[in-house]
């Protein structure tokens, strides 16, 4: 069988950041027609969906004084403390109903581990344990990794620069995406990506390209 060369990674496009979401990415619903769009363009899509116990680390509510968007040491780094969200089996983790990808592989659910936050679809914030996707890809042939899904600034970015980091091409598909921009996250997110050889594409660029090698 052909190796999968090209793979669409599509980031946690869940209710709980949708507007009205536990943590709601402004206009994070306009993302959802732009993804189906994109996805019908490639063979090889995989969802990532973050996938919390009530008892995760990065709650606020779990820390006694302390309130969301603050942050704290943990031993792995500074943590941002967020609302709690995507709590495991609650309607806010679900994936949103009108996201239609048949073709989706592989979910992986992240931020599981109850005393580390997973911003990447490739390792744990610890940045010591991975989450299996990086051996998957290449167990099925990727050398592309196109990334679309909320939020940029976060779990898209993370993803994005871990996939580099991890020996593919990545690029991070603007309009297909949205942004919390916390404190300046979004342009420090881009000014990242970019010195890290994150290519930074629009949804049209990738259809016509894709288009121009299948005739």
């Amino acid at each position: 069988m052909k190796p999968v060369e090209d793979v669409f990674l599509v980031v946690d496009v869940q209710y709980d950041f949708m507007p009205g979401g536990a943590l709601a990415v402004a206009h994070g619903d306009e993302i959802v027609p732009v993804i189906n769009r994109l996805a019908r363009a490639f063979s090889h899509v995989v969802l990532t969906q973050d996938w919390h116990p009530r008892s995760h680390v990065s709650f606020a509510a779990n820390h006694a004084g302390l309130a969301p968007f603050e942050t704290m040491t943990l031993p792995y780094g500074e943590q941002v403390l967020w609302p709690v969200h995507c709590v495991q089996d609650t309607d806010g983790a679900a994936l949103h109903r009108d996201l239609h990808v048949p073709q989706a592989r592989l979910i992986v659910r992240k931020g599981h581990h109850a005393q580390v936050d997973s911003y990447s679809a490739f390792l744990e914030a610890d940045r010591a344990t991975p989450t299996g996707l990086a051996g998957y890809l290449r167990d099925v042939g990727a050398k592309r990794i196109w990334l679309a899904g909320l939020a940029t600034d976060y779990c898209v970015a993370w993803s994005a620069l871990d996939a580099r980091a991890a020996g593919f091409e990545a690029s991070v598909i603007e309009d297909a995406c949205r942004a919390i921009d916390l404190n300046g996250s979004l342009d420090k997110a881009w000014r990242d990506m970019r010195a890290g050889g994150i290519g930074r594409v629009r949804s049209d660029d990738i259809l016509k390209d894709i288009d121009r090698e299948t005739t």
